[in-house]
């Protein structure tokens, strides 16, 4: 049915859909390797290693010190942390809430783009299906154009139809496995933040 088919031949009979979700495809893999670099590089940080850090500054009443391992620690606790040693001198709860609004200015950060991910995901399947459809579509149309054609080539027609539905999944599971990966991940770092706020809280407030 494809034999003698280059790969582009079969791309392009695929039609406008194909391309459609080719786009599709390169958005999301350049979104996936954008994260998954962001976050690999902030999960090199230990949260408790760094914490030890930042408690032995503050014992030694070196905020700026302290202030200086956030700035060069590459981890969404570090912002944390460093916005409750900007409020030092402050009260309790003062210092709660800015921590707080803290660790939703950077989980915000984190899910920057990953909606992209996950809406490719959830729509490329039925990118995959609408192009299938048109294409059976335009063989029956043929069909009739020709007044002629048996059933093998009614089998042609939508054996071509069905490759942007195999397309649509080739798109969509990468880009939905890539989604849900990213939502853990983003997870557990707003996990390490609150307990980081937590921490510091106590420290600033003895």
């Amino acid at each position: 049915m494809f034999a003698g088919k280059t790969l582009w031949q079969i791309f392009a009979s695929g039609g406008v859909t194909m391309y459609v979700l080719l786009l599709c495809s390169l958005l999301s893999l350049a979104v996936i390797i954008d994260r998954l670099w962001t976050y690999w590089s902030m999960m090199r940080v230990n949260r408790t290693a760094f914490m030890r850090r930042i408690q032995g500054m503050i014992e030694r009443k070196d905020r700026e010190g302290a202030i200086e391992i956030c700035r060069d620690t590459r981890a969404p606790f570090a912002r944390v942390v460093q916005e409750g040693l900007e409020l030092r001198s402050h009260d309790e709860k003062l210092i709660s809430s800015t921590l707080e609004r803290a660790v939703t200015v950077q989980a915000s950060r984190l899910e920057r783009l990953t909606s992209i991910v996950g809406t490719i995901g959830n729509t490329a399947v039925y990118i995959g299906l609408f192009g299938t459809v048109l294409g059976i579509i335009r063989a029956f149309r043929d069909i009739s154009a020709m007044g002629t054609g048996g059933m093998a080539v009614v089998i042609g027609g939508v054996a071509e139809a069905l490759i942007t539905t195999a397309a649509g999944l080739a798109v969509a599971v990468p880009s939905v496995i890539a989604y849900n990966y990213f939502v853990r991940r983003i997870d557990e770092f707003v996990n390490d933040m609150e307990l980081c706020a937590s921490e510091m809280t106590d420290l600033l407030t003895r």
